[in-house]
């Protein structure tokens, strides 16, 4: 029989942003739950086996179809060896964190240093402040409170836009030209993206990306393109975020063609060793003419989608997460560099030796 469960505050407060972790589910021993913003997240901190978690799952299946994963989406926390061992993903919209020490528990409140329990359902926005939080019995008054949550588009109760610069006629439509000559005449290789595998940062083909890729090699035009950004970018960079850029990263020109369906799912540009050195991404369209689709969203402000005007630039923060929708139609011609500086290069150099010195 159940225990009664002790009297309970919740360790966090509506607006309150919900700390991020990395965890494992079944099948993914560290899934990054910052990975998880752009819905509605519901995180629900099971009791131990027994009638009282039994009925808080029973309540949750019945409202089971509104979790799709593109509103709505649950991660249900395990923490006893049983229910772990046979813990399955069920998506859309249901998944598993697999707490077997306790820590993510422990950091949201779930279970104290002295071992007391406290299970609870804690509803998230999609930028991750927490909306709510109910004892694991209160189910009718969370769903009641589900039922009400407005679409995405105003789930903040204001237009959202992302905390970007759109700045244009950064390149001329002559260079913008002649990187996409530069790119055909070589013809873009496959582009992969960067993982942290065995505490070294490496470069994997996968589904997460379809785009092709060239580097610009020739110091020349190398020089050309950085003056153009030192006249035309930089200055704004510093308005507009008081940064300092004075490093940059790859002179890459990418290609999304609609014939492979090219896109880039939601992620950030700096979690791994390797590229932690980021600050700022830079999107500079080279014929935004020419294609459909093919425009950058960030989930965390809502579906709205931004699209700079050919030779213009888009430019972010490297930590806020990001995609690249799926061009339906031509080609996605886009220059995208890194920018960063002399305190990112301690940084780089600082992990470079440390992925250098990994077995």
């Amino acid at each position: 029989m159940d225990a009664p469960l002790p009297a309970w505050t919740a360790p966090l407060e509506r607006g309150d942003l919900a700390p991020w972790f990395v965890a494992a589910t079944p099948g993914q021993p560290d899934y990054h739950f910052s990975s998880a913003v752009g819905h509605y997240v519901l995180l629900g901190f099971l009791p131990p086996p027994g009638p009282m978690r039994d009925t808080a799952l029973a309540a949750f299946m019945v409202h089971r179809a509104r979790f799709d994963d593109d509103e709505l989406t649950a991660f249900m926390v395990l923490r006893d060896a049983h229910s772990i061992g046979i813990a399955r993903n069920q998506p859309p919209g249901l998944r598993w964190f697999l707490d077997h020490d306790s820590v993510l528990s422990g950091l949201y409140g779930a279970v104290e240093a002295d071992g007391s329990e406290h299970p609870h359902w804690l509803l998230l926005d999609p930028m991750h402040r927490v909306l709510s939080a109910w004892t694991i019995a209160d189910t009718d008054a969370l769903f009641d409170e589900i039922a009400r949550l407005p679409d995405l588009a105003h789930a903040a109760g204001a237009e959202l836009y992302a905390p970007v610069l759109i700045a244009p006629r950064v390149f001329d439509t002559d260079l913008c030209r002649r990187l996409i000559a530069a790119y055909d005449a070589q013809g873009g290789g496959p582009s992969g993206v960067m993982r942290d595998i065995d505490g070294r940062t490496v470069g994997v083909l996968d589904g997460f990306k379809r785009r092709r890729d060239v580097i610009i090699a020739d110091e020349g035009f190398r020089g050309e393109l950085m003056a153009r950004l030192r006249r035309c970018l930089i200055p704004e960079i510093r308005k507009v975020f008081q940064f300092e850029a004075t490093r940059l990263e790859r002179y890459l020109v990418a290609c999304y063609d609609a014939d492979e369906g090219g896109f880039f799912k939601p992620h950030r540009d700096n979690e791994t060793l390797g590229t932690a050195h980021r600050r700022f991404a830079v999107s500079i369209n080279l014929n935004a003419e020419d294609f459909e689709g093919g425009d950058l969203r960030f989930p965390e402000f809502g579906p709205r989608t931004y699209r700079p005007p050919t030779g213009g630039a888009v430019v972010f923060c490297c930590s806020l997460q990001h995609e690249a929708t799926p061009v339906t139609r031509g080609r996605r011609y886009a220059f995208l560099p890194f920018l960063y500086d002399e305190a990112g290069q301690v940084i780089r150099d600082a992990n470079q030796a440390a992925i250098q010195a990994a077995p």
